[in-house]
């Protein structure tokens, strides 16, 4: 019995990437809209900061070129290109060269909701990104009908390493101008500090506290300390063994966020559903993710 070949296109093969499909589909039809009413985090207010710091790097091992290359006559002539991303082991999350970034917040004005013990409470928010829980007297504002402001102020710890690959290209033991990518891990021990201002709900008009939360993002910029190939590139001919002298900019985004649980009433146009890859023994009948609508659909009249 002859096995049926796959059929495997070429352009199949070639595609390092992919299009994402949410699942969402909508087919135009404005009576397909219904409201409905969804119960999530609201941002009550926000502040992002750009912060900057630099990591310099001395004497940082990058490898070493292929020995069957090199000689006395050996050397780097030119740094083509420096590409820096940060570590991370995905074979163990607590490694400690992963890159991390630890903000430490203190507030003023306001102050975290603790247990018994003095930890503060928590709840999750999206991705299971804790949530503090934040109480102050807010009565005067309250009766204005605005938020109350607070400050604080934080520490920002990045630890970890930085992977930095270097292009560069140099002349062989023959005299033959080569190309090769070095690759070495800068470690990376800084910290920054930061003050920020927020206004926060009211305590007592709502079921629930306001929450506090805070996140980071961070990319680098590398390039030879001085930009001088003969002082940053300590090259061995003979063994190819090299290490180079770097500065790292750290380039941060952070955003503090206060937040409240609220329902939105939204135009939905339906679940989203991903459309099943049908098998042979079952065909279509298979059971459902999530449950039916029960609510009856409506849209408004439309004032001229």
């Amino acid at each position: 019995m002859s096995k049926k070949p796959i059929d495997v296109s070429p352009e199949a093969i070639d595609d390092r990437c992919c299009i994402a499909d949410t699942g969402c589909y909508f087919d135009g039809r404005m009576d397909n809209i219904v409201g409905e009413c969804i119960f999530v985090d609201k941002v009550y207010d926000s502040v992002t900061f750009n912060l900057q710091g630099l990591q310099p790097a001395s004497k940082v091992p990058f490898g070493a070129l292929p020995a069957s290359k090199c000689g006395p006559k050996s050397r780097i002539v030119r740094v083509l290109d420096i590409r820096s991303r940060k570590f991370f082991n995905p074979k163990n999350i607590n490694d400690t060269r992963n890159l991390t970034i630890t903000p430490k917040t203190n507030l003023s004005g306001a102050q975290f909701v603790t247990d018994e013990k003095g930890c503060p409470v928590v709840v999750p928010g999206p991705a299971g990104l804790l949530q503090y829980l934040i109480y102050t007297d807010t009565s005067d504002c309250d009766e204005e009908g605005l938020g109350t402001p607070i400050f604080g102020s934080q520490e920002i710890s990045i630890t970890g390493s930085v992977l930095v690959e270097v292009d560069v290209e140099y002349i062989d033991a023959l005299g033959n101008i080569q190309f090769a990518t070095l690759r070495g891990r800068v470690p990376v021990n800084q910290t920054l500090t930061n003050f920020f201002e927020l206004c926060m709900p009211s305590v007592f008009l709502g079921a629930f506290l306001p929450q506090f939360t805070e996140f980071c993002n961070i990319s680098f910029i590398t390039r030879l300390a001085t930009q001088s190939i003969s002082r940053d590139i300590n090259f061995n001919p003979v063994t190819g063994e090299i290490t180079l002298n770097l500065i790292v900019a750290l380039c941060i985004t952070c955003e503090k966020k206060i937040k409240v649980p609220v329902q939105l009433c939204v135009l939905s146009t339906g679940f989203c559903e991903q459309r099943p890859r049908v098998r042979q023994i079952c065909g279509d009948d298979f059971p459902s993710l999530f449950p039916p609508q029960v609510n009856e659909p409506f849209v408004g009249p439309i004032d001229c």
